[in-house]
């Protein structure tokens, strides 16, 4: 019993791209929606992850708030798109605000839920702890890149 969430959604988040039928409906019994206005806050920087959101419709807007001059838009981010899944992993503080950028309705796995569902799954949580490898691996690749394009540049 899938509860509504669509199993072809869960897999575009890069998570769960690894999961089959059965894994993708035990995933959605944890799953629950959530509503957001345009302008509505998600989350703030600084409070505690305790859940990720994967969005169904509508956008989300991730940002900074930079002293003096207001709100940095990093990215926004479309429907399939995960985000906050790494406070959910380290158990950390949120390092971005996420605005909704539209009305959006997403899907959110409580960190409680999430972390059951790998304890009494051992081969689902394999596949989610690999992908969550190759997410990281990617991200730190691109930090690099970026990190070498800034030095390289104030070299000058």
């Amino acid at each position: 019993m899938s509860h509504g969430i669509d199993r072809k959604l869960l897999k575009q988040a890069a998570i769960f791209a690894d999961l089959d039928d059965d894994e993708l409906d035990k995933v959605a019994e944890v799953c629950k929606e959530q509503l957001f206005k345009s302008g509505q806050t998600i989350f703030k920087e600084g409070e505690p992850g305790n859940r990720l959101y994967i969005i169904a419709e509508g956008e989300v807007r991730i940002s900074r708030q930079v002293p003096g001059s207001g709100e940095e838009a990093l990215s926004v981010l479309k429907p399939g798109a995960c985000f906050g899944e790494m406070a959910v992993f380290d158990r950390s503080e949120r390092s971005t605000d996420a605005i909704a950028n539209t009305d959006c309705k997403l899907i959110t796995i409580t960190r409680s839920d999430f972390e059951m569902l790998l304890d009494f799954n051992r081969d689902l949580a394999y596949k989610i702890l690999w992908a969550v490898v190759r997410l990281l691996s990617e991200r730190l690749r691109v930090t690099n890149e970026n990190l070498r394009s800034f030095l390289a540049m104030s070299m000058f």
